[in-house]
């Protein structure tokens, strides 16, 4: 009598499921951005900060007549508190004005506040949520009917690009107002382009849109940026920044208008040398004007200004002064200066 074994066979495997419609979205994504991360790109920066560099060594937001003096005085280090007396006088095209101000910041937070002798209140607040989120709102409370303003943007940044939105006096009733959004992304190593958006509603009834394109080119090793933004006005804006040695950079600019019914240009060159205890800075335009900035640190509390300028078309000079004074209320050893009475400093390693 024959005994018979059972032999099981295992039913084949059945094929892999082949991704249906609603899974082919998200693995291209994931195919995208993993080729994205190989290609190692830069944070192209903010499009607020296309042209930082150039605006640091350009005189446009340094000059000044008439006479001014800051005070400030610290309170606090960490976080940082201070307070601020600004005395201006003398010019030949605004009234003497006088503000209080105070500066309060630490990691996440910034907010500065100021109020002149009119009564006008003007104040900025940046919140770091993360460090690729920032929220920053501006405004100005003026008694002048049309002066006062309310700004209000979110900055995000990418490992490769950056996302901002803003809104100028906005209504929530009617929507009026002007709403900003730009995108700025780097193509590669050197190259970023983006796009900035711009809607104005006057009225509820009445809404203009415009487009600005943007581009930055920085060389590797970033010591030279060029910029160029074009308006759908006909406007176009380009810069250049190099830098020449560690305390000396140059930049020019150059703003072309072709709009309908107007043709202007203007072209600016400028440079900045950084001394141990100064900073000169001098600049040059094609209408005609040459003008010079000079900041001297006689100690670390100390400065002294002078701004100047001679417009050789208009035969017009302007002058100005400055001294900004800076003192604290804390002892050395809370500031950092010298250590703590007790402290034995740490000994040097020997060769």
């Amino acid at each position: 009598m024959s005994s018979s074994i059972p032999v099981t066979v295992d039913p084949p495997a059945p094929p892999p499921p082949t991704p249906g419609p609603s899974r082919w979205p998200f693995s291209f994504y994931n195919r995208f951005s993993a080729w994205r991360t190989s290609l190692d790109l830069p944070n192209p920066g903010t499009s607020e900060n296309l042209t930082k560099e150039a605006k640091n060594t350009l005189l446009n937001n340094y000059l000044f007549d008439g006479a001014r003096a800051e005070l400030s005085k610290g309170l606090s280090v960490n976080p940082m508190f201070s307070v601020t007396h600004s005395f201006n006088l003398g010019s030949q095209t605004l009234p003497p004005t006088y503000s209080f101000g105070a500066m309060f910041a630490n990691e996440n937070l910034f907010m500065h506040g100021s109020i002149d002798h009119e009564g006008s209140l003007s104040a900025r607040f940046n919140q770091g949520w993360t460090p690729n989120n920032v929220t920053k709102l501006q405004a100005q409370l003026s008694g002048t009917p049309g002066q006062s303003v309310l700004q209000v943007e979110h900055d995000y940044s990418g490992t490769d690009y950056t996302l901002n939105a803003k809104a100028i006096n906005p209504s929530p009733a009617d929507l009026t107002g002007i709403y900003m959004g730009s995108y700025l992304q780097s193509i590669t190593k050197n190259v970023a382009l983006g796009i900035e958006g711009i809607l104005q509603r006057q009225t509820p009834d009445m809404a203009d849109i415009a487009a600005a394109y943007l581009a930055k080119y920085t060389s590797t090793d970033k010591s030279w940026i060029a910029t160029a933004q074009l308006q759908g006005a006909g406007i176009l804006q380009a810069t250049y920044w190099q830098k020449l040695s560690d305390k000396v950079d140059v930049a020019a600019d150059l703003q072309v208008v072709a709009a309908p019914g107007r043709r202007d240009a203007l072209a600016t060159l400028a440079a900045r040398y950084e001394l141990h205890t100064a900073s000169f800075r001098a600049q040059l335009d094609s209408t005609g004007k040459v003008a010079a900035f000079l900041e001297q640190k006689f100690a670390p509390t100390f400065s002294f200004v002078v701004s100047g300028e001679i417009d050789h078309l208009k035969n017009a000079a302007k002058v100005g002064v400055g001294v900004m004074i800076e003192s604290s209320s804390m002892t050395p050893e809370e500031m950092g200066l010298i250590p703590p009475p007790g402290h034995l400093p740490m000994p040097m390693p020997q060769p």
